[in-house]
């Protein structure tokens, strides 16, 4: 699951001399990001009745705003956090032991003493004119995005009941024709940015603005390309936006899928919806709030299941008789997959023991807080992909071994070599272009996305369209990426 901790250690002032000479290496570093679109820009129509991109009123001011809560820390048993640093700007914060720590997006807060194993001059910002990007999509077709906020009727906020019925922000990604479209889809809201950035102890060393206006490849109101495709649902961790899975969603709808990427109300650091109003993190203050682990375990099992409902509601509005998305006709709804990040990866199998419609599942480094059915999942197919350090079986993670017995239809279990709990998401490769990395996780963002994206289309090609063409990435290692290790646990006696 996705742990931010507060009170990290502070990092000392540099001399100016220093400081000065690592900012002009960080612009140099930066600057080199490419801002190019995967389709051409054109002059955006009038947007449709039931698809709103996020262009809500101005972001009310810092003051206003909740603070976000203390996120839970996992059990002494869970793997130990890696030391994160702002390279050659800031120093190694010590933090308490938690499973896991933000990988590559942490820096220390402002008030404690710095590690003493690390001396590394620090800076207090990043250049605002620092250009971000995400990696160009791998597949043929351009991409398109649209926004939907649905309102289920049926159920109230689990977390915040007062707030009324539960509603839902979702990103649609799928193949658009070239050359059509609008402006570049936006990557996050100033305000959720800086909320996200806030909880990794980054304020005040990265500009949220630059971070919110990262370069992502799809287009809004690009025209979609003719066909039926499948549709993947995108979960991300707890505590954590969306927008952290785009590269992933962009690539997918590249290749030919339709791809829904959900915000969960109030389980997020900050969600701006529509109309300006900002949610954070509710969920977390009730994991904070619970007496044990034994309790918090219990709230987080009860994310997953909602979750799964969420999924539910929304697959009603995708492929029911009176669908809300204007390109609806574009899904094929007999094939349809999930994959989650952390608790979104619990959510996937979750979603599945709950609703026959969903084909096949990731879980990318998730713990099964609420566990995979004892009488599985009915024969459909699920891939596990984590962490080396974290998931190999018998590791500090049993819910994967548990997991892994009941998985009763096509299954594998692949962990990463150098990675980190988020390896599979946006932030490697956002935290690279800043400068920032995790000694303790040495895969490259470059490899982190690469191999995400791989492994997430070869698992959806063969199960949700059959295609098995080289490279046959899931019938053992390959060469073209040494780094993922095949795992494959005898059943216990």
């Amino acid at each position: 699951m996705t742990i931010f901790l507060r009170d990290r250690p502070t990092a000392s002032i540099a001399p100016a001399l220093a400081t000065l000479a690592a900012l002009t290496a960080l612009t140099a570093l930066v600057g080199a990001a490419s801002p190019a679109s995967a389709s051409a820009p054109g002059p955006p129509p009038a947007p449709g009745p039931i698809s709103a991109p996020l262009t809500g009123p101005a972001a009310s001011p810092a003051a206003s705003l909740p603070t976000p809560a203390t996120f839970l820390a996992a059990p002494a048993a869970s793997l130990p956090t890696p030391a994160t640093f702002l390279a050659g700007l800031t120093t190694s914060p010590a933090e308490p032991a938690a499973y896991p720590s933000p990988a590559g997006l942490a820096a220390p807060s402002p008030a404690a003493p710095t590690h003493p194993a690390s001396a590394h001059p620090a800076s207090t910002s990043t250049p605002a004119s620092a250009t971000l990007a995400l990696p160009r999509p791998t597949g043929p077709h351009a991409v398109g995005r649209d926004t939907l906020f649905l309102t289920d009727r049926g159920r109230p906020d689990p977390w915040v009941p007062s707030a009324g019925a539960r509603q839902l922000l979702v990103s649609l990604h799928y193949p658009a024709r070239p050359g059509s479209g609008g402006a570049p889809a936006p990557y996050l809201t100033t305000e959720e940015a800086r909320l996200m950035l806030a909880q990794r102890g980054l304020e005040g060393v990265v500009p949220p603005a630059a971070v919110a206006a990262t370069r992502a490849h799809a287009r809004t109101d690009a025209r979609p390309v003719r066909g039926r495709f499948p549709l993947v649902v995108l979960s991300p961790g707890f505590g954590t936006p969306r927008a952290t899975l785009t590269g992933l969603a962009e690539d997918l709808a590249s290749r030919g899928y339709v791809v829904a990427s959900l915000d969960h109300p109030y389980e997020s650091t900050g969600t701006q919806l529509p109309d300006g109003r900002l949610l954070t993190c509710a969920a977390c203050e009730r994991v904070d709030a619970q007496p044990d682990m034994a309790a918090r375990n219990r709230v987080l099992a009860a994310v997953s299941t909602g979750r799964a409902a969420d999924v539910s509601f929304l697959l009603d509005r995708l492929t029911g008789p009176r669908p809300s998305w204007r390109y609806a006709g574009t899904i094929d709804p007999l094939r349809v997959g999930m994959a989650g990040h952390s608790i979104g990866g619990n959510a996937a199998a979750s979603t599945m023991a709950a609703d026959r419609r969903v084909d096949a599942g990731i879980n990318m480094d998730g713990t099964f807080f609420a566990p995979v059915p004892a009488r599985g999942l009915g024969g459909r197919p699920f891939l596990m992909l984590g962490t080396d350090a974290g998931h190999r079986p018998g590791g500090e993670d049993g819910s994967w071994d548990t997991g892994w017995a009941r998985l009763d239809g096509w299954k594998r279990w692949l962990t990463v070599r150098d990675s980190g709990h988020f390896t599979f998401t946006d932030t490697p490769v956002i935290g690279e272009q800043l400068g920032l990395e995790d000694p303790d996780v040495p895969l490259s963002g470059e490899r982190s996305a690469a191999i995400t994206r791989a492994y997430a289309a070869a698992f959806f090609d063969r199960h949700l369209r059959g295609r098995t063409a080289p490279p046959r990435l899931l019938d053992g290692p390959s060469p073209l990426h040494p780094e993922v290790v095949f795992h494959q646990p005898r059943p216990r006696p």
